[in-house]
């Protein structure tokens, strides 16, 4: 069947330009059959790794397909709190769930096997101390350290304050008073500065 052949070629070379990862609509939309698809998905030449999001399966394991599934499917959302901690080899806690933050309308993105937990933040939180890595040619959002460590003070109370304090000795530790402006910069934006300083007074 040429014509079959041909089109599953096709489909494979828009997968590679497209690093090898694609939604289901940008594959539609890249002229992919629905019927190309599923019979490369059938084939196991492209592996799902989230809802909606198939990778080509020859392509080198994902370093963290989990942030990935969620990045494609909530292109909003940014990595917080003890996700973005554990990015930053900033805490000794395991992570149980990965934390995102999202606009205050959005809904929460349910990915099938992820547990994920949202905190809704408001447009200037958002916004703010993004960083914008690159992970598996997929374009991934979380929080700077710096970010990270005032929101953490921030959701004291649902994370655990002991979580917070960790988080600023092991970033003082690392980098010293490097930084320290940052921190209070942020402090400032998540109303937090009142709280945070007499911690970071005892460590300079």
């Amino acid at each position: 069947m040429p014509q079959l052949r041909s089109a599953l070629t096709q489909a494979r070379a828009v997968f590679a330009k497209h690093r090898g990862a694609l939604r289901t609509s940008e594959a539609l939309r890249l002229g992919i059959h629905p019927r190309t698809l599923y019979q490369l998905r059938d084939s196991a030449e492209i592996e799902q790794i989230g809802r909606g999001l198939y990778r080509l399966a020859s392509d080198r394991a994902l370093g963290n397909p989990d942030w990935i599934a969620i990045a494609a499917k909530a292109t909003k959302a940014v990595f917080c709190l003890i996700s973005a901690l554990s990015y930053h080899r900033l805490t000794t806690q395991v992570p149980h769930a990965i934390d995102i933050a999202i606009p205050g309308h959005a809904q929460l993105p349910r990915i099938d096997g992820l547990p994920i937990r949202a905190f809704w933040y408001s447009e200037a939180s958002l916004a703010a101390g993004v960083e914008t890595v690159k992970m598996d040619g997929v374009a991934v959002r979380v929080f700077s350290a710096e970010k990270t460590i005032a929101d953490c003070f921030k959701y004291r109370n649902k994370i655990g304050l002991d979580v917070a304090v960790e988080a600023l000795r092991m970033y003082r530790e690392r980098n010293g008073r490097k930084g320290m402006k940052s921190i209070l910069h942020y402090a400032e934006v998540c109303r937090v500065r009142k709280i945070m300083l007499p911690y970071i007074e005892a460590m300079l």
